[in-house]
């Protein structure tokens, strides 16, 4: 007898009466840290004047950011890029100069600092701001208790299958597969843009943590 549906499957055969389950769970958690990316595009028809107007901005940015709070190991490079830049005129290709984009990526651990940092920045030379994304720093444990709950609710399942069905379950798994995690925001925050007004409001949201597993247990028929 094989009975099968969305989320479980049922085998029996003379040698062994398997109920398979996925069994899923996931928690909502406050964000503790977030990223954001803020960039210094610069562009000019000499590369070497390109090159020295975009390293200013640049050191100037990090400076300030390091003087507004910001640990120095928290900013890095996230992207640098020297590009070519060209009009077209009646399908003539035209040089125009050279376009440098040099993207930090920016740690912040203090939540209600964010627009503060964005603003500083911007104020001080930054034309790109984008991917603000919230985690935590507590991931593991959240999702040991996310953890927790897919591995209940597989066993709630079974259980239910077997009442159903009227056989005697064995409520302890033969296998246990663990199949992974999942940390996604509540409130997706995604920004691109080249200027900001001051006084920036981002909001943290929740973050959903999640786990599943696949599960097997066995039953035993009537009379079996």
């Amino acid at each position: 007898m094989k009975i099968q549906n969305p989320g479980y499957l049922i085998t029996e055969s003379q040698q062994n009466n398997i109920i398979k389950v996925r069994g899923e769970g996931e928690i909502a958690v406050q964000p503790d840290t977030v990223s954001v990316n803020l960039g210094i595009v610069t562009d000019s028809k000499e590369l070497i004047d390109a090159q020295q107007q975009n390293s200013m901005a640049a050191n100037k940015i990090i400076d300030t950011l390091i003087r507004s709070g910001i640990i120095k190991n928290h900013i890095q490079t996230f992207d640098y890029r020297i590009e070519p830049e060209y009009d077209y005129n009646q399908g003539t290709q035209i040089f125009r100069g050279y376009k440098i984009t040099h993207i930090l990526q920016v740690k912040i651990e203090d939540l209600t600092n964010i627009g503060k940092v964005v603003d500083t920045a911007v104020q001080n030379g930054a034309n790109y701001v984008a991917n603000v994304q919230f985690t935590t720093s507590h991931k593991e444990y959240y999702y040991q208790h996310a953890l927790t709950i897919a591995l209940n609710n597989a066993n709630n399942k079974a259980r239910t299958i077997a009442n159903t069905l009227r056989v005697t379950l064995n409520p302890t798994p033969i296998l246990v597969i663990e199949n992974g995690d999942i940390i996604q925001p509540y409130e997706s925050q995604q920004l691109t843009f080249a200027k900001i007004t001051s006084n920036t409001q981002i909001q943290p949201g929740q973050l959903i943590v999640k786990a599943s597993v696949s599960a097997e247990f066995k039953y035993l028929s009537i009379g079996g």
